[in-house]
């Protein structure tokens, strides 16, 4: 007996972007409101594969430096029906790039995905879920001009707001010292105003004597420069 071959489906390798033919189709389902994944869908999520509901996250220590180095150095994408939320990082800092792929885990209770980014050094730590917006109340698009004030649960316990610190100078910070000239510098750097606002007000809590540039915030004191480098380990993975 003859084993029957069976022929590769038209549509095969095409996709809306690159074929006319899927793209009507799928235009057409969504005119009409067809949902070709329903029945795998609610499979998924009988098997727990796949979530039928999206709580909001625990206020918690691990949340605020989440929201910290988001805020510094993240990016929320919005789809139809799905958010991607990247983290980027130099491909060599690998304590920053399993730190934050770990906290992203602990945190929304999913794995992300870390990409290489060919011909360049860069690694993007990358996940995809509904809401992440809504549950880290930061917007997703372009936030330049975002007003982003500390949440009052973050201000109001000082080991809350140390790792909210501690995910803004991970994305943003750096540590500076030239023994030469007694030169010790621990700088914050950023465009958005509120988030410079932040720091600075947040620095002041725990007494420390921050100048404020136009892009930046500097502590120059070297026991200071030490002591926050140590309070929030930065860099400490």
């Amino acid at each position: 007996m003859v084993a029957k071959l069976q022929k590769s489906p038209w549509n095969k390798g095409f996709t809306k972007e690159n074929h006319s033919s899927v793209l009507k189709i799928s235009q057409t389902m969504k005119e009409k409101k067809i949902d070709n994944f329903a029945g795998w869908r609610k499979k998924c999520i009988e098997k727990g594969l796949l979530k039928s509901k999206y709580p909001d996250f625990k206020k918690n220590e691990d949340l605020a430096e989440l929201i910290g180095v988001v805020l510094g150095d993240g990016h929320i994408q919005s789809f139809p029906r799905t958010e991607r939320l990247t983290i980027s990082s130099h491909s060599k800092n690998r304590g920053f790039i399993n730190r934050y792929a770990c906290l992203i885990e602990k945190v929304i209770k999913k794995k992300p995905y870390c990409e290489k980014i060919k011909n360049a050094n860069c690694v993007r730590i990358s996940i995809y879920e509904k809401f992440i917006s809504k549950r880290l109340k930061i917007p997703a698009g372009n936030r330049k001009d975002l007003v982003a004030k500390i949440p009052e649960w973050i201000s109001a316990d000082k080991k809350i707001l140390t790792r909210y610190l501690r995910g803004l100078y991970e994305a943003e910070g750096s540590f500076c010292v030239h023994k030469p000239t007694y030169t010790y510098k621990f700088l914050f750097s950023n465009k958005n105003k509120t988030l410079l606002d932040n720091v600075y007000g947040a620095l002041k809590i725990f007494g420390f004597h921050p100048h404020r540039g136009a892009y930046r915030i500097q502590i120059s004191k070297k026991e200071e420069v030490y002591k926050i480098k140590d309070l929030i380990k930065f860099r400490k993975y």
